[in-house]
C-alpha cells in the first residue's frame, strides 16, 4: 500500500500547501482499490499533479464537514462524472454528508452518471470487503468527526507441500483440505493435521488516519499497535492550550499518543499555515523528541506501506 498526500495545511492553504486530502492506493494484485481520505478544496487540482486519475477512486472517507475537509467534494464528483466515468463511487461521513453532496449537485444543476452511494456512518466497523476493514472512531472536534482505522485481514500461511510428500501424503484434493486446516486419514491409518503443515499467518497491515481532534479517549485505542499512524500537528508545544480549544492538538501531544499507542511509524500533517518551511521543521524536531519514528508529510509526499 502507498499513501499519498494531497494537502497538508490545517484550515486554509498555502502557496506551498494545500488542504487537507490523502490518498490510499490499496495495490492489491486481485483487488486494487484508490481510497481518498478527505477532501478540502482544491483537491481535483491537486490530482492533477499526480498518476491518479479520479476515475480511479472507488471510495471517499470525509472525517468530518468543516469546509478544509470538504469544498473540494462537490467539483471532484462532478469532474469525475463528466468525463464519463461510470464506476461506482462510495462516500462515508458523518450525517450530514449525504445533504451536503445533495444539495451541492441539485443547486449547480448537477448530475451524475455513476452510482453514487452515500453512507452516514457513526463508531464501529463501516466497511469489510473480504480483505480488510474499516472502522470509525469519534474524535474530539467542536463539529462530529472520526478518525479511521483500516486494518487487513491476516494473510494465511502456505501449505508446506514438500513436507507433506515427504511424510506420504499424495498431491491431490487431500492437499486442499490440509490447507483449510482440516485434519485427514490415510489409506495406512495415520492422521495428519494441517495445523502442523502450514506456516504461521502473516499479520495485515494496520493503519490508522486521523481526521482533527483534541487528546481524546478513544484515540489510543484507534491508534493501538499500528504500522502507520497519520495525525494532525496542527500548532508547537507551546501552543498546546490554544490547539485543544479549537479541537485540534499539538506537535507534543501527538507523538505523546503514538508512544503510548506502541504505533510503529507516525506521519503528521495539517500544519497551521502560520509555519513556514523553518517553522515546519521545529514541528517535526519537537515530535522527535518524544516520538523518534515521525516524518512530516508534504504535498505529493508518497509513504510506502507495505
Amino acid at each position: 500500500m502507498q499513501l499519498t498526500f494531497l494537502g497538508t495545511s490545517a484550515g486554509v492553504p498555502t502557496r506551498t500547501r494545500n488542504v487537507t486530502a490523502m490518498l490510499l492506493h490499496l495495490q492489491h494484485p486481485t483487488q486494487p482499490g484508490l481510497w481518498l481520505f478527505d477532501c478540502g478544496e482544491g483537491t481535483q487540482h491537486q490530482l492533477l499533479h499526480t498518476a491518479f486519475h479520479p476515475g480511479k477512486i472507488d471510495r471517499i472517507f470525509i472525517s468530518h464537514l468543516h469546509g478544509d475537509h470538504l469544498f473540494g467534494l462537490p467539483g471532484l464528483i462532478c469532474s469525475r462524472s463528466m468525463a464519463g466515468n461510470v464506476q461506482p463511487l462510495t462516500l462515508y461521513g458523518p450525517k450530514g454528508l449525504k445533504e451536503y453532496v445533495e444539495t451541492s449537485l441539485r443547486l449547480s444543476g448537477s448530475w451524475t452518471d455513476f452510482p453514487l452511494e452515500i453512507t452516514e456512518i457513526s463508531p464501529g466497523i463501516i466497511l469489510d470487503d473480504g480483505l480488510r476493514k474499516v472502522s470509525a472512531y469519534p474524535l474530539n472536534h467542536p463539529v462530529e468527526c472520526y478518525g479511521f482505522r483500516i486494518e487487513e485481514h491476516d494473510k494465511p500461511g502456505a501449505l508446506d507441500g514438500k513436507r507433506l510428500i515427504a511424510a506420504g501424503v499424495p498431491f491431490g484434493p487431500l492437499f486442499q483440505r490440509l490447507k483449510a486446516g482440516e485434519s485427514v486419514t490415510l489409506d495406512d491409518g495415520r492422521t495428519i493435521h494441517g495445523k502442523d503443515f502450514i506456516a504461521p499467518a502473516t499479520p495485515g497491515k494496520k493503519i490508522a488516519i486521523f481526521g482533527d481532534t483534541a487528546p481524546c479517549e478513544s484515540a489510543l485505542e484507534m491508534a493501538r499497535d499500528v504500522d502507520v499512524m497519520v495525525h494532525e500537528a496542527t500548532l508547537e508545544a507551546a501552543m498546546a492550550e490554544k490547539a485543544n480549544s479549537r479541537g485540534h492538538s499539538s506537535t507534543e501531544q501527538t507523538a505523546q499518543l503514538a508512544r503510548a499507542a506502541n504505533a510503529k511509524r507516525l506521519i503528521v500533517t495539517h500544519v497551521s499555515s502560520r509555519y513556514d518551511a523553518e517553522g515546519c521543521r521545529r514541528l517535526l524536531a519537537e515530535c522527535r523528541n518524544h516520538f523518534p519514528a515521525c516524518e512530516l508529510a508534504e504535498d505529493f509526499a508518497t509513504f510506502t506501506l507495505a
